[in-house]
């Protein structure tokens, strides 16, 4: 993929190989979206290629990459597959934040085990709750080792492969953090089909009384961390409008109307000219979050806040429209373009939603009193 800006020389190479592994992953990602299959192979190849050691900060025993190419990963893994995108950056959060968060106790087991290959989930969101996944409603009940819990967990990608989970739960009436190893007090909701990334397989979960151990709490989050999940979900989003306008342009510059190639048709170049164009700012939107926080600019997490508003709009649009150029034949199961529309939608309803998000924009620039 393209940059607007320079890597350094150790981070470009990691996107190189990260760059030659993706275009396997495109290979299959239909494959694992019709089977709604985990690709196994493929976050353990990006394992193998250390992108695991890359992500986890120097602090915490890694050896660190910079917001601008942890970006550029992602939305090279998500023009690709962005289920695999998905799996790891989800992986990526709770693994790294385990590190981080129980740095004081048990942090250097978890970024042991991160670098030793093993699997992480993120566990925070409850169907009551919406959006505010960092604000859990279910209280977790003392007991001789720590705590217990029971309730559930929604959309948790990955679950099924995932060796730890990141956990939150109400404390003495405060959110707090914890690692959980699934056990047979965490099970699976059988309700999962969902319409777009469905090789993600982000599972319900059921937690009867499960142990919460009081030396995997983790603190709260604080300044200095490396905020993955902010940083991914606007790229999620960017690789899927990437990919979705790449195979528009494929389609309308090989299907031919009345003898000329689609793409001269002065409407398909209308709109495909608004799409490039919308999708450019929302590249540069995000691209100047990402530099913000490399640069400790305290206004980098509104900005990542506002790059997801504008990917999910712009990657729904842009996937909308390869359904209009690509007509019947863009409806058709085998054609990627309707994977693009059903993968697109998924980022949404992602927390934050586009629909909170433009509530508390609007606050902000209204001038309305948040409660």
């Amino acid at each position: 993929m393209q940059l607007s800006f320079s890597l350094p020389a150790a981070e470009q190479e990691l996107l190189d190989r990260i760059v030659v592994l993706a275009k396997d992953f495109q290979a299959e990602a239909a494959f694992y979206d019709e089977r709604a299959e985990i690709p196994v192979a493929a976050l353990e190849a990006l394992h193998d290629a250390g992108l695991d050691a890359a992500v986890l900060p120097h602090h915490v025993g890694g050896t660190g990459m910079s917001y601008l190419t942890f970006g550029a990963v992602v939305r090279t893994l998500a023009q690709a597959d962005p289920s695999v995108a998905t799996l790891w950056t989800m992986h990526a959060g709770a693994g790294v934040g385990l590190a981080e968060l129980t740095r004081e106790s048990a942090g250097s087991f978890f970024a042991d085990e991160f670098l030793a290959g093993k699997r992480f989930a993120v566990a925070l969101s409850e169907p009551a709750s919406g959006n505010r996944f960092l604000q859990p409603l279910h209280e977790a009940v003392a007991v001789d080792r720590g705590w217990v819990l029971s309730g559930a967990k929604r959309f948790v990608s990955g679950a099924e492969i995932a060796d730890y989970l990141i956990v939150n739960a109400l404390v003495d009436q405060q959110p707090a953090f914890f690692a959980v190893v699934p056990d047979d007090t965490v099970s699976i909701v059988p309700i999962w089909d969902t319409l777009g990334l469905r090789a993600t397989r982000s599972q319900l979960l059921s937690f009867d009384n499960t142990l919460l151990r009081a030396e995997y709490r983790g603190r709260a989050s604080g300044q200095g961390e490396f905020e993955i999940i902010p940083a991914g979900l606007p790229a999620l989003s960017l690789g899927i409008a990437d990919a979705a306008l790449a195979a528009l342009i494929e389609h309308a510059s090989t299907r031919e109307i009345l003898g000329k190639p689609l793409s001269h048709q002065q409407w398909v170049q209308h709109e495909v000219a608004d799409a490039q164009i919308r999708l450019a700012a929302a590249h540069a939107l995000y691209e100047r979050g990402l530099w913000e926080a490399d640069n400790a600019v305290p206004s980098f997490f509104g900005t990542f806040i506002r790059a997801k508003y504008l990917a999910n709009k712009v990657a729904v649009n842009v996937a909308q429209l390869g359904v209009r150029v690509g007509g019947g034949s863009g409806y058709l199961k085998q054609s990627p373009i309707q994977r693009h529309l059903r993968d697109a939608e998924a980022g949404q309803l992602m927390a934050y939603s586009t629909e909170v998000i433009a509530t508390s924009i609007g606050k902000e620039v209204l001038g309305v009193d948040s409660d």
